[in-house]
């Protein structure tokens, strides 16, 4: 019986512009000229590799002698790969088994057949790496153009069909039980003594749901995600500092639409924290959530990037806080198991970088309670300075939206004499808007600056809380903490503050 014909089709997907599996065996069928044959097919695996069931069976017969001639409808069935096609046939060769497409009629066993065949599957590669390049430009050109893209649907939001530009798509549109939940989300955590954990506790007290659908990862992502801010230039100037490409244009941020937030075209993969070089478009459907309360949740987010408080957190209310000016690793709280008192070590000594931190010993009470004392000082400044910060950050805030606006104007109008422009003019033009860019950038900074220190609304709170301050809990102090303090520096007898106030 052995060695006989071995017929094999492959499909993908079954597309109507596709051959079927039938069609293909039919072809392969007139080649065995009435000789024995055996089927293998592989339906719904891709040629891109060998990872395929029937393929491996055909593999195995062929090691076990049980074949002759491999024959298929076009070689691109068996394989899109130059690798697996080149191991494929020196095994072909290795158990004298022949090789044949039914439609591309190639003789292996001549050096010059052998050379025809490589070529073909060099194209043949080519144009599957040609349909990904069209299938990922397709995405992008789509998402770009603000289409429902397909993935799972944001929480606080439902689908229904809608049209853009004729094309028959989808958006969202808020579900009124969710929708309700992510603005008492925002709310909560724009209230700068609100923690994740605070929002967790409340989700779960009012019966939000399973315990297992709510964490704060989940909630951190909510909070992140541009899907539900009313983005206006507010928003537009936020990515813009943060080096995220904007391909809506800014005067389409008129403070009604949502926006889609994507990785960026051929960008690998990065931190969520990360949005340089990302792509925020406007998205069709209206967003729940004000621009003023998305950035402040967004801002403190952004700021929360202090090390993570395991249980060593418990032996001081400023564990993450502390840092070391030298090498930049934080300061971590131990304690003696001789005298029991607690010193801050930099934790720089432990990863090989041969940094000591302070030349002295920092004991933590001592350090608490200088720290206790600065933020005191820093309270008794700020109340008296709040209502002028206030007053002239509005002031500033509109005299920056006035700049911006005449530097656009600027820009328009060199713009509209590009036309008629001689060289020379051209190379004016050209400096010239790359100094306006360069000055917008810095407003825009300085805008987004002021957003996001707003004097604290809860001032009053505060200082109560630092009267009481021995009677607080530790969480409580480490609360207070992450209001009015950015980051603390150590280098040798210096201790630096950096205010959130």
């Amino acid at each position: 019986m052995y060695p006989i014909d071995a017929l094999y089709a492959r499909q993908s997907l079954d597309k109507k512009d596709s051959i079927s599996i039938e069609s293909q065996l039919d072809f392969c069928r007139y080649e065995t000229h009435g000789n024995e044959y055996e089927t293998f097919v592989d339906k719904g695996f891709s040629g891109k590799n060998t990872n395929r069931p029937d393929f491996e069976r055909l593999i195995k017969a062929i090691k076990e002698g049980k074949i002759k001639r491999v024959i298929v409808y076009k070689l691109d069935r068996i394989s899109r790969s130059i690798l697996d096609f080149s191991n494929m046939m020196e095994l072909f060769q290795k158990y004298n088994v022949e090789f044949v497409s039914s439609t591309e009629k190639f003789d292996t066993s001549t050096p010059m057949g052998r050379a025809m065949l490589n070529i073909c599957i060099v194209f043949a590669q080519l144009e599957r790496e040609t349909i990904q390049k069209r299938v990922t430009d397709a995405y992008y050109s789509k998402s770009h153009r603000g289409y429902y893209m397909g993935g799972r649907i944001p929480y606080g939001f439902r689908l229904e069909e809608t049209s853009i530009d004729g094309v028959l798509t989808s958006r969202f549109i808020p579900d009124p039980e969710e929708a309700n939940r992510v603005k008492m989300i925002f709310d909560m955590y724009a209230n700068q003594d609100a923690t994740l954990g605070d929002i967790f506790r409340r989700l779960i007290s009012d019966g939000s749901g399973d315990d297992k659908k709510w964490c704060t990862a989940r909630i951190s992502d909510i909070i992140r995600n541009p899907i539900y801010v009313r983005a206006d230039i507010d928003i537009y100037n936020f990515f813009l500092s943060q080096g995220t490409n904007i391909i809506s244009e800014a005067a389409c941020f008129i403070g009604s639409n949502g926006a889609f937030l994507y990785k960026g075209k051929d960008k690998d993969r990065r931190k969520q924290s990360d949005l340089t070089d990302r792509d925020l478009v406007l998205a069709p459907h209206e967003g729940i959530i004000d621009s003023e309360t998305w950035l402040k949740c967004r801002w403190k987010l952004l700021n929360n990037n202090q090390c993570a408080r395991t249980k060593k957190g418990k032996r001081s209310w400023l564990t993450g806080k502390v840092k070391c000016k030298k090498c930049g690793y934080a300061y971590i709280v131990t304690k003696s198991n001789t005298t029991g008192l607690r010193y801050l070590q930099c934790s720089g000594m432990r990863y090989n970088i041969r940094c000591k931190g302070s030349e002295q010993t920092i004991y933590a009470h001592i350090f608490e309670n200088h720290i206790y004392n600065e933020m005191k000082e820093e309270l008794k400044k700020f109340q008296y300075l709040s209502n002028e910060i206030e007053k002239s950050g509005n002031v500033s805030y509109s005299k920056y939206k006035m700049e911006m606006l005449e530097m656009d104007k600027e820009i328009e109008a060199l713009l509209n004499k590009v036309s008629e422009a001689s060289t020379t003019l051209m190379q004016y033009i050209n400096m010239r808007i790359d100094q306006l860019d360069a000055e917008k950038k810095k407003l825009q900074e300085k805008i987004i600056s002021l957003s996001a220190n707003k004097p604290i609304n809860n001032l009053e709170k505060i200082n109560n809380h630092i009267e009481i301050w021995d009677e607080l809990s530790i969480e409580d102090k480490q609360k207070i903490a992450d209001i009015l303090i950015k980051v603390i520096y150590i280098d040798n007898d210096t201790i630096s503050i950096e205010w959130n106030i």
